[in-house]
């Protein structure tokens, strides 16, 4: 498997936009205000109820509950039902976003993401400068809950693809199915697939006080069973109807069906916004067999933790014969730093993000001396050092006159050893902005690599002073 860089920039939205309505479950009155979101910043929603408006990132490690929907909870603050907003935003190809919120549960509209579509269209979607990272699939990866027979599976393919199979077990529904056979056909097919239920299902949500919000013009309900006239009596307070009526279909009352199979397709709905938890694009088939909340967030989980590992030892694929962007001399004109305490020998790559350089390890280092006699090892602190050095050709960079500013560390993070290097290994260093640059300081995650593979890594905090 691979994460690559692809042409096409990230994406936020222009200018921010408000709906209003209930929560499904906690029938409580809610606003939804999409607002745009900087660079590699992802889908965050923001709790604007409560006091600090606290943040909590659309991550799966995040998900906590999954009975009737994706609960999301982050030191005892909760989204519920965050699928239909998250996959309107995969559907229009947004990568960042805030989401705020003045209630723990966005409104369920009509139970789609139609109407989140229609708003953030409104807001109109513009590109951002970095480029976005893709997660590209090249062997098969699957899931399984034996409990529920559930299974989703990713798959090699040329672009971003899900396939919904779902069966029920009842004559009024059946076996469905149904494709995205592209991210660019989400508005049009299925966008606007409704949430559903089974009648027996409805009679217990009810009894337990749940879909407060709920009325049937936002879910389809099927009947599966004979329905009596104390259901009747009871559907007619929940829903404030003066009939209730089952459809020659078996759905109740009187909505019509936007689709023929638009229970498989909502389902599919369901899995492209809970796959949004992983937080990486993808670039694969995924195909679900009976999906649910439940295989759909532990696979998100599955898919986070491998793209974290995978990231983790992706080595930067660098021509160490090529035409440095900064070489010896130029490191030198803005590191104070000299032999034998210079610890990169040439900076191959430099952007307002990332940095990559690279050091030579030979035996002639001075620290072999003493390190080990007869079985030289680089010390583990001198690859964070030379990081650090990398680093700070990131953050000089961003000032015009680098040889008049220091760089102080001010704390490492998380550091972590692989492999030993040793004389011969040519350390290739990556380390990448954690956040902006703000008043001199930086946040960098770095990272070591030596023959094809991760040998250390460190998240670094460094300021630049200016020298007086």
């Amino acid at each position: 498997m691979a994460i690559v860089k692809i042409e096409d920039n990230q994406k936020t939205i222009e200018q921010e936009v408000s709906l209003k309505g209930v929560g499904l479950h906690t029938g409580k009155n809610v606003t939804i205000t999409f607002k745009p979101a900087p660079e590699n910043s992802g889908f965050a929603f923001k709790r604007v109820d409560l006091e600090g408006e606290p943040i909590i990132e659309a991550d799966a490690n995040y998900v906590t509950n999954t009975q009737r929907g994706t609960c999301l909870e982050k030191n005892g603050v909760i989204i519920q039902t965050c699928e239909h907003v998250l996959a309107a935003l995969v559907g229009l190809d947004i990568d960042n976003i805030i989401i705020e919120l003045d209630a723990s549960e966005p409104p369920i509209m009509d139970g789609s993401s139609k109407f989140f579509v229609e708003a953030l269209e409104k807001a109109k979607t513009v590109e951002q400068d970095a480029k976005r990272e893709v997660f590209v699939v090249n062997e098969i990866v699957s899931y399984t809950d034996e409990d529920s027979g559930s299974e989703i599976i990713l798959m090699p393919a040329k672009e971003y693809q899900i396939t919904t199979m779902v069966d029920f077990g009842t004559k009024v529904l059946g076996t469905q199915n149904a494709t995205l056979n592209t991210i660019s056909d989400f508005k049009e097919n299925i966008a606007d697939s409704r949430t559903f239920s089974f009648l027996h299902e409805l009679e217990t949500l009810l009894e337990h006080g749940l879909i407060k919000g709920g009325d049937l013009n936002n879910a389809i309900v099927y009947v599966d069973k004979e329905i009596s006239q104390k259901t009747v009596e009871k559907l007619k307070v929940a829903f404030n109807k003066d009939s209730i009526a089952v459809k020659p279909n078996g759905i109740l009352d009187n909505l019509t069906l936007h689709h023929p199979n638009e229970a498989a397709r909502h389902k599919l709905l369901d899995v492209l916004g809970d796959l949004a938890l992983i937080g990486t694009r993808l670039q694969g088939k995924v195909i679900a067999n009976k999906p649910g909340h439940y295989v759909n967030t532990q696979f998100a989980k599955k898919m986070s933790k491998i793209i974290k590992n995978e990231r983790r030892n992706h080595v930067p694929v660098v021509d160490l014969h090529a035409e440095p962007v900064k070489d010896i001399n130029q490191i030198m004109e803005m590191l104070p730093h000299r032999p034998p305490f210079l610890l990169v020998d040439k900076i191959l790559e430099l952007s307002e993000e990332h940095v990559v350089g690279i050091k030579n390890v030979t035996m002639n280092e001075p620290f072999f001396v003493g390190h080990f006699p007869g079985a030289p090892v680089m010390p583990g602190v001198l690859q964070i050092e030379a990081m650090a050095q990398t680093g700070g050709i990131l953050v000089l960079s961003t000032v015009p006159d680098p040889e008049n500013y220091l760089t102080y560390l001010l704390k490492i993070d998380n550091v972590r050893y692989k492999y030993q290097v040793v004389p011969g290994d040519t350390l290739i260093f990556k380390l990448d902005l954690l956040a902006p640059i703000r008043r001199g300081i930086c946040q960098m995650q770095g990272r070591a690599y030596a023959n094809g593979r991760l040998v250390s890594e460190a998240e670094i905090m460094a300021q630049i002073t200016k020298v007086k």
